[in-house]
């Protein structure tokens, strides 16, 4: 049987990560505060602490072992991120960048894509929207890809207001 791919979501304090959860898996229930690991499906929810606060990174790189991809969640509302230079290359994982809140009137989506490029050298940036579904079936595909190739082979028909390479 096949080893079904899992993502874990890691992101700041209030970046959308339980929200995008429940959207991704339809779920029609509000998004609450993470205060430990929470498994739902494909899906591993981490706690905001996990990523903002360096002492629990061992908890981060610990869940990376139960999972395919890990989706690096950046609030296109938020000025700044939490993610050091080259954060994701510390992973063995397939790497998505993901732009929350692009509805946002206060969203600026290119400073957050070029936040996201920092941290994730290499893979897909989603550009997306918990409210409005914007770029919620492109995640799903992309966790469903098993390669950095297939992955952009797959969002080739994509536009580039939704998913970007680097």
């Amino acid at each position: 049987m096949a080893k079904k791919n899992r993502a874990m979501l890691i992101g700041s304090i209030g970046a959308g990560k339980s929200t995008l959860t429940n959207a991704l898996l339809e779920r029609k229930v509000d998004a609450v505060k993470t205060q430990t690991l929470n498994y739902f499906d494909w899906i591993v929810d981490t706690p905001g602490e996990y990523t903002e606060n360096p002492f629990f990174y061992k908890n981060i790189m610990a869940t990376a072992l139960e999972v395919t991809h890990i989706l690096f969640l950046q609030d296109a509302t938020k000025s700044k991120t939490i993610f050091p230079p080259g954060f994701s290359t510390g992973f063995n994982k397939l790497p998505i960048g993901v732009v929350t809140k692009c509805d946002a009137k206060t969203a600026d989506i290119p400073k957050a894509i070029e936040q996201l490029k920092r941290a994730i050298p290499k893979g897909p940036i989603v550009i997306s929207s918990s409210v409005t579904g914007h770029g919620l079936q492109e995640i799903r595909d992309l966790v469903k890809c098993n390669t950095l190739v297939e992955m952009k082979e797959a969002m080739k028909s994509v536009s580039d207001e939704v998913v970007i390479f680097v």
